[in-house]
């Protein structure tokens, strides 16, 4: 789903993004409801920030990518945490490129998400390629979700990468006896 964001643009930076997991629902300005098939996601866009919601049987989560008032964490390269009986995998990563590379970029992401039933994309009004963009996705019992946050006057692509499983158990390894 593609949709025009009647908003100001005003995370300007890919500098002044921050990380956060567990933050209540902030306001948001369009969300894609999503139903897998044991799991229910939410991708919401808060400007050129985002936030997805994922709620399971065996509990909820709730990642942040914005600029947040306060917050002392700076957007990750990456991370990996437990919770409960969860994965949790995050990571980022910021693109410069040229002006031309950077318009067909943003065209390329845009036509990728715009058209597909888990792609949730806002454009900013007065750049076509100032935007948002989450495509979600379920593999193997594990919920997947990849952001694009456009930041032209820049020339930056901030892309982030995430992936919510049950824990899985490490297989018994036996080891050769010797005799």
């Amino acid at each position: 789903m593609l949709t025009t964001l009647n908003t100001a643009y005003t995370d300007t930076r890919a500098a002044d993004l921050a990380w956060a997991l567990g933050l209540e629902p902030l306001p948001a300005l369009a969300t894609l409801d999503i139903e897998f098939s044991d799991a229910k996601l939410q991708l919401r866009l808060l400007g050129a920030s985002h936030q997805v919601l994922l709620e399971e049987e065996r509990g909820g989560c709730s990642e942040t990518v914005a600029c947040i008032a306060g917050s002392s964490t700076p957007l990750p390269l990456g991370v990996a945490k437990r919770m409960g009986d969860w994965d949790y995998e995050f990571a980022a990563r910021v693109e410069t490129l040229s002006h031309g590379s950077f318009a067909g970029r943003a065209q390329e992401l845009l036509a990728l998400v715009a058209d597909h039933p888990n792609g949730l994309a806002g454009v900013f009004p007065g750049s076509p390629h100032a935007f948002t963009a989450m495509l979600a996705q379920r593999h193997e019992g594990q919920v997947h979700w990849r952001t694009w946050h456009a930041y032209p006057q820049e020339g930056q692509l901030v892309a982030t990468r995430t992936r919510v499983g049950v824990r899985v158990s490490a297989p018994l390894q036996c080891l050769p006896s010797h005799s």
